[in-house]
């Protein structure tokens, strides 16, 4: 039992409690953390480990202090005590979904979880410390013995942790893409068809009720000579779901990982079944049937690694959640996370660049555009027309997108390409205000845009065929699921007018 007990067994486990909001996503069998990490996998997994281990060691000497030195061993046990109902409550709203990645938990409970325990503890202190004494007397024994068998589902978590990392090794490696056929290249290339994703776009923010003050030149601009879709019937509500749905034409609400990161079955609600998933069974081998170029620069899901056999080019990023690896962070819902901020920067202009570049090539002629905006936090400042790490709005990011989209319309037109292509502007999914009103990135403005906190489902979709001259608009519901055939129209010539495309919109599938 004394082994049980030893400083580094307990140590142990209370860095295994302590930072299972980081090894359990690594270890759990559906693997999101490692489908959606751009960089090596071994990094992934050894950073982690080395984290956990270095805390090990940290908590393994103030035990030991604690041992040696008895006016301190009633202190650092209470401090430590005291962290772990954080620490697991984070770890329990990373599992159930309840907050933000990695953990997020609302601000209200990081203040009650936080503070009320540790200011109970100080008043009872004072006013009856020989009772505290005693309880803690008996409750610290039993503590160290629990804590010292945790320590045994530690060394399974780490056993875990390097099995799931030598599955996860090639994460990442350049990718085989598919190879262009030149030989049968068309000599008059089809009008380019560019597909923008803007992540969490809003309808009824863009275009129905518009936060007064907010100026959307771009988006006003592309209405004039544009068929809008005024209620879209989203796909889902989580990205990860939502492109699969988009790319293949179907329902789904469940996706099967691998332990090395990649895409292997989708699951139909429908049918209520698994299907494989296959990318010549996407809208990206349709155009490459059709004789066009495919090429990608996407945010968040691994498009390089799941589709290589039907792109061209590709570029992908996602590094948003490389500032929450920390295992003793600040209260995330007391302090946004600046990291997270710089973070969602630099993706969006490593982002810009890939895009720019594939615009600009004039053999890709089939583009899709997955930009990580204006999904929050917020990362840009309308007013001072600049990038921020500090308070900043969706609304603030809706600015960018409308930003964004100006740039893209300058660039195909200095090419004499915007007017004969078809480009197609649309949300993944609606502005989520049920989830973002719980994190530290949420503002006054936010609430106000939001009408308190209202969830409209609606994404904005928005459609320019190739000429199109005039305003259109479409009321009757339209499933986004629907894009894929509605890509297939476009790649195949049919819809030429508003007016076809309206018929074609109101077309039972």
């Amino acid at each position: 039992m004394r082994s049980v007990t030893h400083p580094a067994s307990v140590a142990l486990g209370i860095a295994t409690l302590g930072s299972l909001f980081l090894t359990g996503p690594l270890v759990s069998s559906g693997h999101d953390d490692v489908y959606h990490f751009a960089g090596s996998g071994t990094s992934l997994f050894v950073h982690v480990a080395l984290e956990v281990c270095l805390l090990w060691l940290s908590l393994t000497g103030l035990l030991w202090l604690a041992a040696r030195v008895p006016r301190l061993f009633i202190p650092i046990w209470c401090a430590l005590l005291l962290s772990l109902p954080y620490f697991l409550l984070k770890s329990w709203a990373s599992f159930a979904g309840i907050g933000l990645p990695h953990g997020t938990i609302p601000h209200e409970v990081a203040l009650v979880v936080v503070l009320l325990p540790a200011l109970g503890l100080a008043i009872s202190t004072l006013l009856w410390r020989s009772q505290v004494s005693l309880i803690f007397g008996r409750v610290q024994p039993f503590a160290a013995t629990v804590l010292g068998f945790t320590s045994l589902f530690g060394l399974v978590l780490l056993a875990r942790m390097l099995d799931y990392g030598w599955q996860a090794r090639a994460l990442n490696a350049t990718p085989q893409l598919h190879q262009r056929n030149l030989a049968a290249t068309s000599l008059t290339p089809p009008p380019r068809v560019i597909w923008i994703l803007l992540d969490e776009l809003s309808f009824q923010q863009v275009y129905e009720q518009r936060f007064p003050g907010l100026s959307l030149p771009a988006f006003d601009r592309l209405a004039a000579k544009s068929t809008v879709f005024t209620h879209t019937i989203p796909a889902g509500n989580r990205t990860t779901l939502v492109i699969p749905s988009l790319m293949t034409g179907l329902p789904d609400d469940g996706l099967r990982i691998s332990g090395d990161g990649q895409l292997h079955a989708l699951h139909n609600p429908t049918t209520g079944a698994w299907q494989p998933f296959d990318p010549h069974q996407t809208i990206f081998q349709d155009a490459l049937d059709h004789g066009y170029s495919t090429a990608l620069a996407g945010w968040y899901n691994p498009y390089c690694r799941i589709l290589p056999q039907v792109l061209d080019r590709c570029f992908w990023t996602f590094n948003s959640t490389a500032a929450s690896w920390n295992p003793l962070p600040l209260p995330s819902g007391l302090l946004r996370n600046k990291g997270e901020a710089a973070t969602h920067i630099g993706d969006y202009q490593a982002l810009l660049a890939a895009g720019d570049a594939l615009l600009a090539d004039p053999s890709s002629n089939f583009i899709f555009l997955h930009m990580p905006i204006p999904h929050p936090g917020g990362i840009f400042d309308r007013r001072r027309q600049s990038f921020t790490t500090g308070r900043s709005s969706y609304i603030d990011n809706l600015a960018l997108a409308d930003q964004y989209l100006a740039h893209v319309r300058t660039l195909l037109e200095q090419r004499g390409q915007w007017d004969t292509s078809a480009i197609i502007v649309m949300g993944d999914h609606s502005w989520r205000t049920y989830m973002w009103a719980k994190s530290p990135d949420w503002t006054p403005e936010d609430q106000a845009a939001s009408h308190g906190r209202h969830f409209d489902d609606r994404p904005a979709y928005i459609v320019k065929l190739p000429h199109q001259q005039t305003p259109a608009h479409i009321d009757t519901p339209f499933a986004a699921v629907r894009t894929r055939a509605l890509l297939d129209a476009i790649l195949t010539n049919r819809l030429q007018t508003p007016a076809d495309l309206q018929a074609w919109a109101e077309q039972q599938p």
